[in-house]
């Protein structure tokens, strides 16, 4: 991956200082909301549900209001926004120097991959990340051959939600722009660089490189709580999460610096990834902030 990046770096939790720009503009094509979505253009659109089509193109789907709000507030990266029924849009919709298309309900559920579509989506550009977007990480989540969109989708949320700096997916793992991975980040995507298609060593060597410890989560490791107590967790720290189905192979495990299980009390035979992984990243997430609090009260003194 080229260390390159396009991305418009916005802060979710600082709106001041998110980008409002959108795309220009094509004085070709219509943009009245009231327009309808014309059927060469619908079907362009179909084929971002499908892998080859978003190769292709370079481009996504985002489906629902709150992903398609984070999008717009990303910065220039949405193309084009389609809508079933503009009036429930207009906070949205409003003000857009974008194309804006009204689609019938017949013609949202082409385009959705859901059950009961949520009446609007955005085209968007892919995004474009590289190495110098970690400078300064100490939080990271490596995702080894993830491979379910709704496990991948919910990591990547769970690592916004505590604060992580990045997220990296390995060779082999899910296409983030997989419709259900997209939905299950709820806007989490527009948020932090998300790095794909690195090999599991080289993104060790990366971070490792950084000074950051690296910890395989697994369920035959050192107790995360253990960890904790020590303030062994207040490091920068890089966490590797395994395969749904299998976990983490022995040549993977033997990467990390150690391997960390959450501890169980209850009868459940595991924990899924996403739900391990949302454990570990408030673990460690909580451990850096106390951390960080008792250094800068010790430099009031």
């Amino acid at each position: 991956m080229s260390p390159s990046t396009t991305w418009p770096r916005s802060t979710p939790s600082s709106p001041s200082r998110r980008s409002t720009r959108l795309s220009q503009p094509d004085p070709s094509v219509p943009h009245d909301p009231d327009a309808a979505l014309p059927i060469g253009v619908l079907r362009s659109i179909r084929r971002l549900t499908q892998r080859r089509g978003r190769d292709l193109s370079g481009k996504f789907l985002v489906e629902g209001r709150q992903a398609v709000r984070e999008a717009l507030a990303a910065g220039s990266i949405v193309e084009e926004l389609i809508v079933e029924d503009p009036g429930k849009h207009a906070d949205l919709i409003e003000g857009a120097t974008l194309p804006v298309w009204t689609a019938s309900e017949q013609n949202m559920r082409q385009l959705s991959d859901t059950v009961t579509p949520q009446g609007i989506i955005a085209v968007c550009r892919q995004l474009s990340f590289g190495w110098d977007d970690l400078a300064d990480a100490q939080l990271v989540v490596i995702c080894a051959q993830v491979r379910d969109p709704g496990n991948a989708g919910t990591v990547i949320r769970c690592a916004d939600a505590f604060g992580a700096d990045a997220v990296i997916l390995t060779t082999g793992s899910v296409d983030i722009y997989n419709p259900k991975t997209v939905r299950s980040t709820v806007g989490s995507l527009f948020h932090m660089p998300i790095l794909t298609g690195i090999e599991l060593q080289q993104a060790v060597d990366h971070v490792r490189g950084q000074g950051m410890q690296v910890l395989a989560a697994d369920g035959d490791g050192s107790p995360l709580d253990l960890k904790q107590v020590r303030g062994e967790l207040a490091r920068p720290t890089a966490w590797i999460m395994g395969n749904e189905a299998w976990g983490l192979p022995e040549a993977d495990r033997a990467l990390a610096d150690e391997v960390v299980a959450v501890p169980m009390w209850g009868g459940a035979e595991s924990l899924n990834l996403s739900s391990a992984a949302a454990v570990c990243l408030y673990a460690t997430a909580s451990a850096q902030r106390r951390s960080q609090e008792k250094e800068s009260h010790e430099r009031a003194q």
